[in-house]
């Protein structure tokens, strides 16, 4: 399973972003989402996984949730916009992630890339970063993954100067 992972359009696409969806068999986006229009061209083209992120108003709410738990390829995945990162998790996500913790923990907001592993709870950490236009960062970023026989493998990251 081919996996391109994105966060914080804020309601920018184009066809450097859409170049790489051609390419994935399932896009996961992280949060901050920004107008639908940015979800549906990603969802006209191949399978959408997404929650909602602090910017997101009640469409993008009603129709994305907060937090996303699933299986794929054998690795248990917890996607959110606000989760923090190893040793500085949010509060909201805390308790449970030391408690159940996943195999992959995927968040968005700081516009920040990082993969990192929580050697504590093995669990393997990613935000994306922010593809989007608004924001202090001066990379768009985003990486791609694959997942095979419960494994994470070839992960790459995707930038592009503003």
């Amino acid at each position: 399973m081919k996996i391109l992972l994105l966060s914080d359009t804020h309601s920018h696409i184009d066809d450097f972003i859409l170049k790489y969806v051609h390419q994935a068999d399932e896009v996961w986006h992280a949060g901050d989402i920004g107008d639908l229009s940015v979800t549906d061209q990603i969802m006209a083209i191949k399978p959408l996984k997404a929650v909602y992120g602090n910017i997101d108003d009640e469409s993008a709410r009603g129709q994305f949730p907060e937090h996303l738990k699933f299986d794929c390829e054998g690795i248990k995945v917890w996607m959110t916009h606000i989760g923090g990162y190893p040793g500085r998790y949010n509060q909201r996500v805390r308790p449970e992630i030391y408690d159940n913790p996943p195999d992959l923990f995927i968040c968005g907001h700081s516009h920040i890339l990082k993969v990192m592993m929580d050697k504590k709870i093995q669990c393997l950490h990613m935000n994306p970063g922010a593809i989007g236009c608004h924001g202090f960062h001066k990379k768009r970023t985003m990486l791609r993954f694959e997942i095979h026989n419960a494994k994470i493998r070839n992960l790459e990251v995707i930038e592009k100067d503003r």
